[in-house]
């Protein structure tokens, strides 16, 4: 058996997209280590300030990396859309000669699956994507008004055929089925959601319940991972710390499209109890979650991301410490129904982000329940299955 996994991020990058990809090439090795298995992805690329090295071929028994160098570009969406083109045409390029017997893309802006659909069709081979993202909705809200209309326009029907093209589609929120089955009709629909990772899992259960205050008193709020437009930070960070200006200290660690807005919104409100950190190693983001005392997310106040399911939320869970979450739609019920001492507010409300801080128990508190109901190796295993059945059956 061939197979081919296509993500424009994999370890050793930072992303979401990295982080599943990689887990799920892993539970193929287990499953079917007689299979061959070629992964196309770029060098390391998500952060311009965070450099990793990595090798643009590795190969072992069964399993053939393939690392894409991109040209240097800037994370705003023409910068991101040349990196993509040159992605793919590498891609299309490097798989032209090679037969598998299913492909499967991870996306979360639609490209990476358009480009699966399109290695697919052109081998007559079955697709699997792994949808992490509606991108159409999401363009919408980003881009109102006459420039959005035509963009998503063209998208939709990229989107139309993308969907069309595929044999099994994973939504990686169950709060997208009724986006594509309003659209779509019957499809062939798989739910598996982003987990805790391994080095996660490992942290929550070294846990002890106990936390060292501050010299000065006051709250280590923190936020680690991407600073763009869908995340809004630069709308409320600034305002929340100011209103907390003599009760917390937070510390933003990421980078992205909007981390220059963040800093100039702080300068500009003059606020300084918010420290700004580069990305980082995953050791040391751990080093940084257990030194919080409330671990912070949120998410702008535009209606696509009411579907969505942030893969933040899995392992500020499974560290075990109190979890802030502006968020709404499905992303809010997740929070109250699954995480413990997690406390939820509307989008940019800055009052309502003080009333559900206060509501919130600071101490460390473990969840092994929700740890072993989202590790992302079961999580993993179990989306692997479902591939490989799909690969069998061509």
């Amino acid at each position: 058996m061939k197979l081919l996994v296509l993500s424009f991020y994999y370890s050793p990058d930072l992303s979401a997209g990295s982080f599943r990809a990689t887990a799920l090439v892993q539970a193929l090795r287990q499953l079917a280590p007689h299979a061959q298995i070629d992964v196309v992805t770029t060098l390391p690329n998500r952060y311009s300030s965070f450099n990793q090295a990595a090798q643009e071929i590795e190969s072992h028994d069964g399993l053939e990396i393939r690392r894409i160098p991109l040209p240097a570009h800037r994370s705003d969406m023409l910068g991101q859309s040349r990196a993509f083109a040159h992605f793919a045409r590498r891609s299309l390029a490097h798989t032209a000669a090679r037969a598998y017997d299913a492909v499967f893309a991870t996306s979360s802006r639609l490209m990476t699956a358009a480009l699966g659909a399109r290695i697919a069709r052109r081998g007559h081979t079955r697709l699997y994507l792994d949808l992490r993202d509606i991108f159409v909705e999401t363009i919408h809200d980003v881009l109102p008004g006459p420039l959005g209309f035509p963009v998503k326009h063209a998208f939709a029907a990229l989107e139309r055929w993308t969907i069309r093209s595929a044999d099994r589609i994973n939504l990686v929120s169950p709060a997208f089925e009724s986006y594509f089955r309003e659209r779509y009709g019957e499809l062939s629909l798989a739910a598996f959601t982003n987990g805790v990772d391994d080095e996660f899992v490992a942290a929550a259960l070294a846990g002890d319940g106990t936390r060292t205050p501050a010299a000065d008193g006051r709250l280590r709020i923190v936020y680690a991972g991407n600073i763009g437009e869908s995340q809004a930070l630069h709308e409320i960070v600034p305002p929340l710390a100011r209103e907390l200006r003599d009760q917390a200290q937070f510390i933003v660690i990421g980078d992205g499209g909007r981390r220059a807005a963040l800093a100039a919104a702080l300068e500009a409100q003059n606020v300084g109890n918010v420290e700004l950190r580069a990305p980082v190693a995953r050791s040391e983001l751990l080093a940084a979650y257990r030194a919080a005392d409330v671990l912070f997310l949120h998410l702008g106040p535009q209606p696509a991301f009411e579907r969505v399911l942030p893969s933040k939320l899995f392992e500020y869970a499974a560290i075990g410490k109190p979890v802030l979450a502006g968020v709404g739609g499905y992303s809010a019920r997740f929070v109250r129904d699954e995480i413990s001492n997690a406390a939820v507010f509307a989008p940019t409300d800055v009052r309502g982000a003080v009333t559900a801080l206060r509501s919130l128990r600071i101490a460390d508190a473990p969840r092994p329940e929700f740890v072993a109901k989202f590790a992302r190796s079961s999580i993993a295993v179990a989306m692997a299955r479902d591939i490989l059945q799909l690969a069998g059956s061509r």
